[in-house]
């Protein structure tokens, strides 16, 4: 079997593609296409590559029918530089190969992300773990993020002065905040990036982690356009509907019923009822 090259992947290697105030992800290197793919799943049968258009319906239906096994054929292997709260939510997606930069061995930089002053926002009142989608006047987030730059700048400070003074570095670096810069270069397959992203581009993660991954995304459809353009459409614009939620919407569309009626009578209440009409509504998987 030929070594796939797909020119347009060729044309970005290396290139960064920026991301918050000093991050970015470049791709640099990969192994396979969408040719790959349709290799790999026809190879029980031993037929060759068809048209364009036949291979991406065979790659459509590949992704709609959850034969993952042939995306795993494409890998991709990504640089990036991102803060390390961003870093340690990525690194929860267990199903890549990673090497990340050690303040063991490597005194780190003076390179620090603060939010940009449309970004700053108050704790949501009905997420917990997120920020509200109100703003905040400009005024009190020019000051946060002053506050912010300034708490930085100290902790940098003293990790110097102790370097300076000697204290190993595996010690110096402890006192470091979140919000310092790191970088690794990170490897995964096609199947199990298209996992990550439909986490990570979705709505409710963190804003700082979904445009990595938006970046991510555009990388990966210079490499595989027609797995991206399938995975964009039963994955990342879809919505999955349980048991229950099924049953609701058939009463919907069949009979003209109110949709929290129906969802009622298919026994869902309180968070389950509004998770339902969410999705109804916009699409929401929350």
């Amino acid at each position: 079997m030929a070594h796939v090259v797909v020119p347009e992947a060729e044309e970005i290697l290396d290139k960064e593609y920026p991301v918050l105030d000093k991050g970015f992800v470049r791709l640099v290197d990969y192994l396979g296409g969408d040719q790959r793919i349709v290799q790999s799943a026809r190879v029980s049968y031993g037929e060759g590559t068809k048209s364009y258009r036949k291979d991406a319906a065979l790659i459509d239906y590949l992704l709609r029918h959850e034969h993952t096994s042939p995306f795993e054929q494409v890998v991709l292997t990504f640089h990036t530089k991102m803060p390390v709260f961003v870093a340690r939510q990525w690194v929860r997606h267990r199903t890549a190969r990673l090497n990340e930069i050690s303040g063991r061995y490597s005194v780190m930089k003076d390179e620090f992300y603060v939010p940009a002053t449309e970004d700053v926002a108050l704790q949501s009142e009905d997420n917990k773990q997120g920020r509200s989608d109100a703003t905040i006047p400009e005024e009190r987030a020019t000051s946060i993020r002053e506050r912010l730059a300034t708490d930085q700048k100290e902790a940098y400070r003293s990790y110097s002065e102790q370097l300076d003074e000697g204290l190993a570095r595996e010690l110096a670096r402890i006192n470091l905040p979140l919000s310092l810069y790191t970088e690794w270069y990170w490897q995964i397959d096609l199947h199990n990036l298209f996992h990550f992203l439909r986490l990570r581009m979705d709505s409710h993660a963190q804003l700082e982690i979904r445009l990595y991954a938006n970046a991510m995304y555009e990388i990966a459809r210079k490499v595989a356009p027609a797995a991206c353009e399938s995975f964009a459409n039963h994955r990342l614009g879809s919505v999955r509907f349980s048991a229950a939620e099924f049953t609701a919407l058939q009463s919907v569309l069949g009979g003209g019923c109110d949709p929290k009626d129906a969802g009622e009578r298919a026994g869902l209440n309180g968070r389950s009822l509004d998770r339902f009409l969410s999705k109804l509504k916009d699409g929401s998987q929350a």
